[in-house]
């Protein structure tokens, strides 16, 4: 079974600790090309699709053909809504449209689990015993990751729920990110090179996604 660090909350070494086989030892035929699919689609669900421009029949005017066809000189130019008008519509107008997405529940947790099983596999996972901040404090914050992790790299803080002095405490660190254990997600875990967990989030990692 795979081990990580642990640590206590002022940042000193007190051990190891085992980290669930549930969790941090799966395994796949191809990998790749299972986290490759499912990252694909994560991307595409935070695609919004919300532009779109109006044709000549969604814009304001008059349909009304505004010169005569012959003898006037110039093009025979219709309706203010024409296209080679200003303020007229799109030839080729853009719709909505929805990049969504179903990713099989069971594909997303084993991405999951290959990539937490890799960050350990590396001895990028570290484990805290807690983070209990009466109030926000970047000071304190970053001198606690400087102590944690001491080489480059983007961090994650994992919690067991949303605390908001833990959240306002890293906010302002450019290169750290805090999320909830229940909801972890493989390309999160991808974009960041150390994990570092409070103790009860590693409990309720093993719960929600050991099964």
């Amino acid at each position: 079974m795979a081990n990580a660090l642990k640590y206590n909350s002022n940042g000193e070494n007190i051990g190891e600790v085992q980290l669930p086989a549930s969790v941090f030892e799966a395994d796949c035929k191809n990998p790749k090309a299972l986290l490759y699919e499912v990252v694909n689609m994560y991307l595409a669900n935070q695609r919004q699709g919300t532009k779109a421009t109006k044709s000549r029949g969604l814009v304001r005017g008059s349909t009304k053909k505004l010169g005569k066809q012959k003898g006037g000189g110039g093009a025979r130019m219709g309706s203010r809504r024409s296209p080679i008008r200003v303020g007229g519509g799109h030839a080729f107008r853009i719709d909505p449209k929805c990049w969504y997405k179903h990713i099989p529940s069971q594909k997303k947790r084993l991405a999951l689990k290959l990539v937490l099983t890799d960050r350990a596999n590396e001895g990028k996972i570290l484990v805290i015993e807690n983070l209990n901040y009466d109030k926000p404090s970047t000071k304190t914050a970053k001198a606690l990751i400087e102590k944690l992790v001491t080489e480059k790299g983007r961090i994650l803080i994992v919690t067991k729920g949303n605390d908001k002095s833990v959240v306002r405490s890293f906010s302002n660190l450019e290169y750290v990110e805090t999320g909830r254990a229940d909801g972890l997600h493989a390309y999160g875990i991808l974009k960041h090179s150390f994990i570092v967990m409070t103790e009860e989030a590693l409990q309720q990692v093993e719960e929600v996604f050991g099964k």
